[in-house]
């Protein structure tokens, strides 16, 4: 099982590095982004295996600024799983000024380990650019969306129904900041508050190593106000990742 994560890992690697170092020009039709790996391994007394993937695209069409996102983790120890999740998102912002957009949000996300074989959320609004410049960028956006969750079987027989949903207000803060220029920090907050509060929280620090390379330390805080029950409110994802920029 083991060989096969770190093949896998290889592999969704090799395509992202191909296209290390493309620009991406303000105004025209073309993607850029960044695509991140981290795995380890560990065989002998214990055998566990971790592997984390990212993917993160960006657009620019007419009035639009379009982003994409794709993340897995994947935690196996001695055999059994451990930790569980994938998400996919998109979002659409229409720019009205160099300060104003209108946006259009949904992701999707599975975790087996909370209780939910899968939630999704949809949600737009207001958006507003505070500091857009070329060392600091800060941007918050809020308006209304709407959360849809599915019970597992397990919970689902405990509780008597399958599914939860909920109309929420959206929130989300975006913070970066360029200590040197082959360094940089970066903040991100996202709430959704419903019958429920949940948010969360990445904290990420990215310095280059060569070209496009760049190493980057990531620690993520998920948060719900109200777990099922047996499950903790808070979980927390340390990564240590090699990123590519293309």
């Amino acid at each position: 099982m083991n060989k096969l994560l770190l093949a896998a890992a290889v592999s969704l690697a090799m395509p992202f590095a191909a296209h290390a170092g493309a620009d991406f020009v303000e105004g025209d039709k073309t993607f850029a982004g960044e695509a991140e790996l981290g795995a380890t391994l560990t065989t002998g007394n214990t055998d566990t295996a971790s592997v984390k993937a990212r993917l993160g695209l960006k657009q620019e069409l007419g009035n639009w600024e379009n982003a994409y996102l794709l993340e897995g983790l994947y935690n196996e120890d001695s055999g059994e799983n451990t930790a569980k999740r994938y998400y996919a998102g998109a979002q659409g912002d229409y720019i009205f000024d160099d300060k104003n957009y209108l946006f259009v949000t949904a992701n999707y996300e599975a975790d087996p380990f909370t209780g939910f074989d899968y939630k999704m959320i949809a949600s737009s609004g207001y958006g507003h650019k505070f500091i857009d410049t070329a060392d600091v960028f800060l941007s918050a956006e809020i308006g209304p969306g709407y959360i849809y969750k599915k019970l597992d079987d397990e919970q689902s027989a405990a509780l008597g129904y399958d599914s939860e949903d909920s109309i929420v207000a959206h929130g989300a803060l975006n913070f970066s900041y360029a200590i040197t220029e082959t360094s940089k920090f970066t903040q991100l907050f996202v709430a959704d508050y419903g019958d429920n509060l949940e948010g969360r929280s990445e904290s990420a620090l990215t310095a280059n190593i060569v070209g496009a390379l760049a190493m980057k330390f990531a620690v993520i805080v998920r948060y719900n106000s109200e777990p099922l029950d047996n499950k903790k409110s808070t979980d927390t994802e340390t990564n240590m990742t090699l990123l590519y920029a293309f």
